[in-house]
């Protein structure tokens, strides 16, 4: 897993690296400008189009000159658009700007004309990590200026006027992809930043994490390689009772669909028996629909002792009462997973908390995320609140959405890196309260029940979009399911 870095700790590795190296900070450019040069090469091999690098007067701007000469061999036209005289430049700016071939067409900010380009590849190399205020100036007219061009669009490590650590305060650039370097930062995961940032492409620049030192704030950034060794492993005279008895409750009238997909999604993650808790006036929808499921019914509740996982909330309602529900949950040893309306019942009684276990995992959206904890202004404010209310509760909170995070007891705070837009899909958190609890019913520590649930999940929304795309629904995820165990090579 990578940390997951500020603007001031990225400067504070940067220099530590560069010290302990015993190397120049412009070499250090010189990485991350082949490993940008050697991915634009890649994913554009159109050699015909221009290229035209917006450069600020900093290392920003620095890594766009390095950059521009990387490609000036490669593509034909290539220009560089630039604000500052090189004397007013940072030290490395200047170095790059020397190295500059001859073939690299230079023009003042003022004096390029956006409108006699047509479809060029965009470099944004205006600010890095540094800026925390609202750009203004000629800066700002440079990222209007880019924000009105047609063509592919790609920033330097952050869109320019994104602050690293913070929500935008003014106006940035608008990035199809943005190439980060090293660790992620904080920033281009926030969902307010998502239309800015566009697709986040991390690229190793070869910096151990060991120089982080104490920097560490606790946020990690989950990948694909992370997860295989986290999984528990079988063995052939396993048996149905091995891979662990599930329940799950709600599905009132009208929304037993919801119950439908967890409870596949509950056996597609691989438990070995599933039972369902709905109204008995929809028993018989849930048993065409899952007939591997077992419909439990009222005297089934009075002992949850011998169930080793228990989903509640999907389509529960809300017309629960909430006695009901606090003994439910004062009757469970120990954790389950808390969904939608059982969500939706938590922030309406507060008092409900006292009985929730300790290591439950609750899986709010952002609405519901502010339901239970009140409104926040950026999603760093929602976050801090997400790793408060985790540690005062002892609880897991998996905050939904593009980088689904994950808030531990412990304070650590885990960023999933797969999943895409086209998830955002009716039942899709059903699936992953289903993938959830079928990973705590096999007997997964909470925390390894929700990093691989989560990063599952997401993975089987990959697989499905890249075939139905915008046509993605909840089913499509659960048929991906078993792809994500057969990619990892998990038997």
């Amino acid at each position: 897993m990578l940390n997951i870095l500020s603007g001031t700790q990225v400067k504070v590795l940067d220099r530590a690296y560069i010290s302990s190296e015993n190397i120049e900070s412009w070499q250090l450019m010189e990485r991350a400008a082949n490993q940008f040069a050697d991915w634009l090469v890649q994913h554009f091999p159109d050699f015909g189009r221009e290229v035209i690098i917006f450069c600020g007067p900093g290392n920003n701007g620095g890594d766009g000159l390095a950059i521009a000469r990387l490609i000036s061999e490669t593509y034909k036209r290539v220009m560089v658009v630039f604000f500052e005289e090189s004397e007013k430049s940072s030290a490395d700016y200047q170095i790059n700007w020397s190295r500059l071939p001859n073939s690299v067409s230079r023009v003042f900010w003022r004096d390029f004309q956006s409108g006699t380009v047509q479809n060029p590849i965009v470099i944004d190399g205006i600010f890095g990590v540094g800026i925390n205020r609202p750009v203004e100036g000629v800066f700002l007219e440079g990222i209007r200026i880019i924000n009105r061009m047609s063509g592919d669009k790609i920033a330097i490590d952050v869109p320019s006027g994104i602050p690293a650590d913070d929500c935008l305060k003014g106006e940035a650039v608008k990035a199809d992809y943005t190439v980060t370097f090293q660790f992620p930062k904080l920033s281009l995961l926030f969902p307010e930043h998502a239309a800015f940032v566009g697709k986040m492409l991390l690229k190793d620049i070869g910096i151990p994490e060991q120089f982080l030192g104490g920097m560490s704030e606790g946020r990690l950034y989950v990948q694909y390689k992370d997860i295989p060794s986290m999984h528990r492993r079988f063995h052939q005279f396993s048996h149905k009772g091995d891979f662990g008895r599930v329940l799950l409750i709600g599905g009132k009238t009208g929304k037993v669909g919801s119950m439908v997909l967890a409870a596949k999604a509950t056996l597609r993650t691989g438990s070995g028996l599933v039972f369902v808790s709905v109204p008995s006036s929809e028993k018989q929808i849930l048993q065409i629909s899952v007939p591997e499921a077992m419909v439990a019914d009222n005297s089934e509740l009075r002992d949850l002792s011998k169930y080793d996982a228990i989903g509640i909330g999907p389509g529960w309602g809300l017309d629960i009462d909430p006695d009901y529900f606090a003994e439910i949950l004062r009757s469970v040893k120990r954790p389950v997973v808390i969904d939608a309306d059982g969500l939706n019942l938590l922030a309406k009684y507060p008092h409900l908390f006292d009985f929730v276990p300790s290591g439950s995992i609750l899986t709010p959206h952002l609405k519901e995320f502010e339901r239970i904890v009140g409104g926040v202004a950026c999603h760093r404010d929602r976050l801090e609140k997400a790793r408060e209310f985790a540690q005062k509760q002892q609880i897991y909170i998996v905050l939904k959405g593009a980088y689904t995070s994950i808030s531990c007891p412990d304070g650590s705070q885990y960023f999933n890196s797969s999943g895409n837009k086209f998830m955002a899909t009716a039942g899709s958190g059903d699936v992953l309260t289903g993938v959830l609890s079928s990973f705590l019913g096999q007997g997964y520590h909470p925390k390894q029940a929700a990093l691989c649930g989560v990063f599952h999940h997401g993975m089987a929304g990959d697989l499905a979009g890249a075939k139905k795309n915008r046509g993605l629904i909840a089913s499509d995820i659960i048929e991906s399911i078993p792809e994500t165990f057969v990619q990892m090579k998990l038997q």
